[in-house]
């Protein structure tokens, strides 16, 4: 990109940051008006300190004059040039209003290339961070079947001599997925053993959504014995009762594993820093820190500054004991990247499994409606005390049986209190009735959705739940008319991480090949998000989901400079051609931490 030099004095440039004026909406009691307060200032204290470690200054303007830098501030402004100071940006505007602003000083000008564009920087409001990296090591998911996926399995192993010549070690994996193999049925233990370089070892592989495990006979084995049932989850069985090594959403927890490193646990880091910078994200939405995890950062930042920002949502163990009340919320540690504040409950599985609770049985498989993974009760429970102890509540609901229980849940929780210092949470939200969707807009619940996920379910989701059912799966369309907020992630490594494949899919509703199972018009094309929706669903909506609406998501006087360069511009180009855009520079504090200005 082209840097020019303008100087039109030999003064210092006089390019002072603008204050921007935050007025935070009080809490109706007082122990939610303490919490938010207590944010706001150590948020402010930090940002404040933020901004002074710097001096660089420079702006980022389009080369032919033309609006090329999308703000999406609330009136979804397109500027020329964009002034940046420290890490704030200081000026939105003309370039003869930003040298104007710096009273004549020296400037520098980064203009782009004709054709790209400047939106805010990117954020995946639900992801995995370390498992990202962890399926990174053996491809599963491009298994077409049980026997490729084993062979990729044996691949692994003999392209690792630590592990090829110790048949002790347990090989693990991420990926594999039996809805999209030429056969859409499970596999067994028996597969491992078909392969000569597999037979006989521990191996441990979870599939694409995370809720099964599929196990090798030496690792069935070293867990037995099993129970005849598990509450909130499956053991698949044979026609004899026998276990045929899948296990399904809580039953996954009989199956003991190899904890990871510290070692394994950055190098999982690293490669999903790596992919995520290279993608334009420059905040991560972790949807579900494991003690493991979250020790891991805790760690981390005690040794070195995270490379991009993590909100990540604390798990909930069903079976443990409540502890909302025995830790506090993390605010900006680490240098201001990590939070901690938001806690992950599981009410149900996922629809690829037949684990998403549903209110009538499944129509390809009609012996089961899915389960709940915790009781009303619990529900009824857990919620309302995470929220009075001052922390955000985040919960996975799938099935639309689920997603009412979760509702319910929430409105007997909400009652009273101020919805905007408390922001719960739907992770998925997959399928819903009609009546609950319009209770989402009355309730203020945010609903984290992944658009990547219709047009990967939209092959076999009718044969699962029928031809009217369906039509309540991935409505995204209604449940923002219903006056409900949205934010867009992509739940990788389910699904890939680039955000822009998550933009396409919301604003077409296709295959990446262009095709769906309703024609080259789209799936339930009524149900498309314009682009302005879905820009605003990955940049300031994740924003205000994780309580730095004032700080991040949108490029405004004031605000921090994250920020991203695109190729072209992804709100007028052609919809085929969406998916041809790259990110040429990726900028986090006013950093170049991906590409070049």
């Amino acid at each position: 990109m082209k840097s020019t030099h303008v100087s039109e004095s030999n003064g210092k440039p006089d390019c002072t940051t603008d204050k921007k004026n935050t007025k935070a909406v009080p809490p109706t009691s007082r122990p939610y008006k303490l919490l938010l307060l207590v944010s706001i200032a150590l948020t402010a204290v930090y940002w404040s300190r933020k901004g002074a470690e710097t001096d660089k200054t420079y702006a980022i303007c389009s080369k032919d004059g033309s609006k090329a830098i999308y703000t999406v501030n609330d009136n979804n402004t397109v500027a020329e040039c964009m002034l940046v100071e420290g890490h704030r940006i200081a000026a939105i505007g003309s370039l003869s209003q930003i040298r104007e602003r710096c009273n004549g000083g020296e400037l520098i000008v980064h203009y782009i290339p004709n054709g790209s564009v400047v939106i805010p920087g990117m954020t995946d409001s639900h992801c995995h961070m370390l498992e990202y990296g962890a399926s990174r090591q053996i491809p599963l998911s491009t298994g077409k079947n049980a026997k490729e996926t084993v062979n990729l399995v044996a691949e692994y192993i003999l392209a690792h001599p630590e592990l090829k010549h110790n048949t002790s070690r347990t090989i693990q994996g991420w990926g594999w997925d039996h809805a999209s193999w030429d056969v859409a049925k499970f596999p067994t233990w028996n597969d491992f053993e078909e392969n000569p370089i597999v037979r006989g070892r521990r191996v441990v592989l979870r599939g694409r959504d995370g809720h099964a495990l599929w196990v090798s006979r030496a690792t069935l084995d070293a867990n037995f014995p099993y129970p005849e049932s598990v509450s909130g989850g499956v053991i698949v069985r044979d026609a004899d009762g026998n276990p045929t090594g899948v296990f399904v959403d809580s039953a996954q927890e009989l199956v003991d594993s190899p904890r990871l490193t510290t070692e394994d646990l950055e190098e999982h880091f690293q490669t999903t820093v790596k992919d995520a910078l290279a993608h334009g994200l420059t905040s991560l939405h972790d949807a579900g820190f494991k003690p493991e995890s979250l020790e891991f950062f805790k760690q981390r930042i005690t040794k070195d500054i995270l490379p991009l920002r993590i909100y990540g949502m604390t798990y909930f163990d069903e079976h443990g004991e409540y502890w909302g009340n025995q830790r506090s919320p993390m605010i900006g540690a680490g240098n201001g990247r990590l939070t901690t504040r938001s806690v992950k409950i599981f009410a149900d599985g996922a629809l690829r499994t037949a684990g998403a609770a549903l209110y009538e049985p499944y129509a390809d498989q009609p012996t089961t409606n899915g389960q709940m993974r915790l009781s009303n009760e619990v529900l009824n429970t857990v919620i309302p005390k995470f929220l009075k102890d001052g922390w955000q509540v985040n919960v996975h609901a799938i099935g639309d049986r689920a997603n009412g229980i979760v509702l319910d849940a929430f409105e007997a929780a909400l009652k009273g209190v101020n919805v905007t210092a408390l922001r719960p949470r739907l992770e998925h939200a997959q399928i819903m009735t009609k009546e609950d969707m319009k209770r989402l807009g009355k309730l203020g619940v945010i609903v984290s959705v992944q658009p990547t996920h219709a047009i990967s379910d939209m092959g076999f989701a009718e044969d699962r739940l029928g031809p009217e059912r369906v039509k309540g799966l991935y409505a995204f369309r209604t449940i923002i008319d219903s006056g409900a907020r949205i934010t867009l992630g992509s739940d990788f490594p389910v699904e890939g991480i680039n955000p822009l494949a998550g933009f396409y899919a919301a604003i077409s509703r296709l295959s990446f090949e262009g095709t769906s199972p309703h024609g080259p018009g789209g799936w339930f094309p009524e149900q498309r998000l314009t682009r302005e929706e879905a820009l605003r669903g990955m940049t300031i909506d994740p924003a205000y989901a994780s309580f730095t609406e004032d700080q991040l998501g949108s490029l405004e006087v004031g605000k921090i400079a994250d920020f991203v360069i695109l190729s072209q511009d992804i709100m007028t180009v052609a919809m085929n051609e969406v998916m041809q855009t790259n990110v040429l520079a990726t900028i986090l504090d006013g950093d170049v931490v991906y590409g070049s200005l």
